[in-house]
């Protein structure tokens, strides 16, 4: 699905209910996307709003595959369009998986509905996620809005908002929350840090001139990362320079705050990006 209200350019795609493309009439894009990304089928984009789910990297126990989930590469179900890009620049794309669509999942063998809802505006793009529990048991998962951002230099930019969370430095290798955030973060080394945060952050980037604002509602976790030089080339799908150009800033439910669902109930996670 793609829309261009005015010089700007809505996208979303049906695999993985991936948005790749947010920028509004005027504006530069916000979204960032590899130049090496696979457009495959069963295979993930590098790039937009990856929809984490049922579970976070390899999950809690550091066992599960594809790494974030089958969510991200299962072809959801479009079930809902309102375009008034014409009328006022917005536009709302909803989408559906169940375990009916994704098939056996050994990992996941739950009965499930989740759904995704993304309303482009020319003020913020808003990405909500539902997960209601269908079966009889209860269930626990995770889940994120993997969420890359353009920026003019990593090696510039600020994030705040995170003062005083603690987090799990990833790519340190730890394996609880043993560090604490002082001040805005700055990107000077490979960056993968969880956050015990439910609150906002503000991304200030001075190469291009502009803020960018990271709300939440029905998340504990804030994801930060950006992979820097060797990691970048270790990736076949992301170019050996892109680094500079992206950083990610994920709403998630992870790890000691996973989400457990008894029957009948109904998780509900919303992100939204605004400029300025």
């Amino acid at each position: 699905m793609e829309a261009s209200p005015g010089s700007g350019h809505y996208g979303v795609y049906d695999l993985g209910a991936h948005v790749w493309s947010y920028t509004p009439d005027g504006a530069k894009p916000v979204l960032w996307m590899s130049e090496k990304s696979a457009f495959e089928e069963g295979s993930p984009i590098r790039g937009g709003i990856p929809i984490v789910f049922p579970w976070f990297a390899a999950g809690p126990d550091g066992t599960k595959a594809p790494a974030h989930g089958f969510g991200r590469i299962s072809t959801w179900h479009r079930s809902d369009i309102k375009d008034t890009i014409e009328q006022d620049g917005r536009l709302i794309v909803e989408y559906e998986l169940d375990d009916k669509m994704s098939g056996d999942q050994a990992e996941f063998p739950h009965r499930y509905t989740a759904y995704v809802r993304v309303k482009f505006t020319p003020e913020y793009l808003q990405v909500g996620m539902m997960v209601s529990n269908d079966g009889d048991e209860p269930f626990t998962f995770e889940n994120a809005f993997h969420t890359y951002l353009t920026v003019g230099d990593v090696r510039q930019v600020s994030v705040e908002g995170l003062d005083g969370c603690d987090y799990l430095d990833r790519a340190a290798g730890a394996e609880k929350l043993e560090r604490t955030q002082t001040g805005p973060v700055t990107i000077t080394a490979e960056t993968d840090r969880l956050y015990t945060h439910k609150d906002t952050v503000v991304l200030t980037d001075p190469v291009l001139d502009r803020r960018i604002t990271v709300s939440k509602t029905g998340s504990a976790n804030t994801v930060v990362w950006n992979p820097w030089v060797a990691k970048s080339a270790a990736m076949p799908d992301f170019g050996d320079d892109e680094w500079t150009g992206m950083i990610c800033i994920e709403a998630a439910n992870a790890l000691d705050n996973a989400i457990t669902l008894r029957p009948g109930e109904t998780h509900t996670m919303r992100q939204r990006i605004a400029l300025g």
